[in-house]
């Protein structure tokens, strides 16, 4: 049985339907419910809705055998997972965006408001700048609005958000996609499992 971690959310149900057409369905997974696990025996998988952020760490702790996250997760808790293929949807940028009449002032230290604090901190290290990192977990967008932060670190899909509160995109940092991803002792004790269902997904990617 291999057992499928999915982020809940429309990346999550993106990657079953690629999976599903692939062979790899499970009748339970269609109907309304509000069960978190799901299997076909036939097909020897099992499927099971967790947090997006949570996908590495089920996969690295091996509760779940392989799993699909954003690079974005990826990057900023570096769980010690394989990955495997770059799914190539769910595609954003991870940007830094201020105010539109923004410029940096580099004898200030730089107030920047991220859900990804090490990813801020590794981009603003790398270019040798003073930040103060300010941790939200909501809407990110406000921060620079009501004064709290000078600029935000942010994924940024279509940019209407930030066009909306006055914002702009003032740097790209990295292009973000859905990876699949493995735990690394089922890579060794179930690598033909993982590899079929591997295959099986690279047929779907849409190039």
């Amino acid at each position: 049985m291999l057992n499928v971690a999915l982020p809940k959310g429309r990346l999550g149900e993106k990657v079953y339907s690629m999976l599903s057409e692939s062979g790899y369905s499970c009748r339970e997974m269609e109907e309304d419910s509000r069960k978190l696990t799901f299997e076909n025996k036939e097909r020897g998988v099992r499927y099971f809705w967790v947090k997006p952020s949570d996908v590495g760490i089920y996969v690295e702790r091996g509760a779940a055998d392989v799993g699909v996250l954003g690079k974005d997760i990826l990057v900023e808790y570096m769980p010690d997972v394989y990955e495997l293929l770059d799914l190539g949807i769910g595609k954003c940028r991870m940007c830094v965006a201020a105010k539109k009449d923004f410029r940096d002032n580099t004898e200030k230290t730089l107030r920047v408001a991220t859900k990804f604090p090490k990813t801020a901190m590794d981009y603003y290290s790398g270019i040798d700048r003073d930040i103060d990192i300010i941790k939200l977990n909501g809407s990110i967008e406000i921060a620079p609005l009501l004064g709290l932060a000078d600029v935000i670190v942010d994924i940024v899909e279509t940019g209407k958000t930030l066009k909306e509160n006055n914002l702009e995109v003032k740097k790209e940092i990295m292009d973000i996609s859905a990876r699949f991803i493995c735990n690394k002792v089922s890579y060794q004790f179930k690598n033909e499992e993982v590899k079929k269902m591997e295959n099986a997904l690279k047929q779907r990617i849409v190039q």
